[in-house]
């Protein structure tokens, strides 16, 4: 066999991998979605309530995104990603045992059960939201270190299609087979433990960059080690330029927050949205999010990544313009919908959310890496997911407060203004260059 096709065998298998890794991040992540209703339910925890653990758990994921990005920058992307994994299935283990605990702690005082089961829950969701900022970074730099750059926006969406493969499956194990038949304590458990079995198998098999396995960097240089103070010192002026001094990387920041905004608005409270504003089963409702995560999500972000690469030049902010675009005008159609309407009727617009909002998703993230460029990733990538997370003040608490005092009407037109101001953000950096590597 080549030495190319040899290295090529290696970049695949590097990217599959990742992507199986990335999707079980999501697997203990996104159950707490469907788990929302039989919370609501059983416990009596309203959707005020609910949007708070969702807005904590995304402020804090996007912080240590950040903070975990500049680790993976001056260590191992394998065994912070391996160990956060394992550290995200336990605490989902302990998350699925919270109400046993809630009962045991209220039992030897004055407390409320409801009280003590809510503040539990929302510090074990915390937790699991901090050790979750622990897998895309590593990615980010894996990436960057194993694809050229003017590959970077196909292969990368390739990979990226872990986010809704992983919330898919989550969809399918939670609202399919473990609620209905088991409750909601086993939508914790079980991802739980595939969690922990997976964090060993991702150690075991990932390699950092090319030079771990033999092969040349692809572009850039060879992989950083940070050994000196004098290189400490001149990494971090790297950084500072490319990433703190960088006004591309602050607008994808600011254009990271509206994009999940959408996007956690469709997701989080999807089972929710759809049984409460158009009258759909939870059965049913399940059916549209698997399929806009797995056919619309997928299908958009190998379409945006080929579409970067081989129609705009390798330039993502120009294809993510045309994605919310379609995004606006799926999210319009969407909501004129009624109630009444089949319920197939109502799965086109909501599949073409999901195919027109992952592409900017996968985009942003690939567009931030090669402008900051493989030095600094990982770095970038926190910070734009810093403002991607503080998303889910609006998506989540906000969101939720806006559906139960003014309607989903107004909901709607709350993801939809969203989209807008998306718009004209990316029109601001439409001159950009494709990456930061040739200055």
């Amino acid at each position: 066999m080549s030495k190319q096709k040899t290295f090529s065998y290696w970049q695949w298998k590097t990217i599959i991998v990742l992507m199986a890794g990335y999707a079980v991040f999501y697997l203990v992540r996104k159950n707490f979605s469907f788990a929302m209703p039989s919370l609501n339910a059983e416990f009596g925890i309203d959707k005020v309530q609910l949007g708070l653990f969702l807005t904590l758990h995304g402020v804090i994921y996007g912080f240590s995104r950040f903070f975990n990005g500049i680790l993976v920058d001056k260590g191992s992307a394998r065994k912070i990603m391996s160990l956060g994994l394992l550290l995200c299935g336990v605490t989902n283990l302990f998350f699925g045992c919270s109400d046993w605990a809630a009962r045991w702690i209220s039992s030897w005082g004055d407390w409320s059960f409801t009280v003590t089961l809510v503040y539990l829950m929302g510090i074990m969701w915390v937790i699991n939201g901090f050790l979750q900022g622990m897998g895309f970074p590593p990615c980010s730099k894996i990436l960057t270190h194993w694809i050229h750059p003017n590959e970077l926006a196909t292969k990368m969406s390739v990979w990226n299609m872990s986010h809704s493969i992983g919330a898919g499956i989550a969809m399918a194990l939670c609202g399919w087979l473990l609620i209905p038949h088991f409750g909601w304590r086993w939508c914790f458990i079980v991802p739980g433990v595939i969690a922990v079995l997976s964090s060993f198998w991702l150690y075991l098999t990932i390699k950092d960059s090319p030079t771990d396995a033999g092969f040349e960097e692809v572009a850039g240089g060879r992989k950083e080690e940070i050994t000196t103070p004098e290189q400490l010192a001149e990494h971090k002026a790297f950084v500072n330029q490319h990433v703190y001094r960088n006004r591309i990387i602050w607008t994808l920041a600011l254009c990271n927050f509206f994009v999940y905004v959408i996007r956690f608005s469709a997701l989080d409270w999807g089972p929710t949205l759809l049984t409460e504003s158009k009258g759909l089963s939870l059965a049913t409702a399940t059916i549209l999010c698997v399929i806009f995560e797995l056919v619309g999500g997928n299908l958009g972000m190998i379409a945006a990544g080929w579409a970067t690469d081989h129609i705009f030049h390798s330039k993502a902010h120009h294809t993510c313009v045309f994605c919310l675009v379609g995004a606006a005008l799926s999210i319009v159609v969407f909501a004129l919908i009624p109630g009444t309407a089949p319920w197939w009727v109502l799965l086109i617009p909501y599949s073409l959310m999901g195919f027109f909002i992952y592409g900017p998703q996968a985009l942003i993230g690939i567009c931030t890496a090669n402008h900051a460029t493989k030095r600094a990733s990982a770095t970038a990538n926190g910070l734009v997911g810093i403002f991607g997370y503080l998303s889910t003040i609006v998506s989540g608490v906000g969101f939720g407060y806006v559906a139960q005092h003014f309607g989903w009407s107004a909901a709607y037109v709350t993801i939809f203004t969203t989209a807008i101001i998306g718009i004209l953000l990316f029109l601001t950096i439409w001159k950009a260059p494709a990456n930061g590597y040739e200055q």
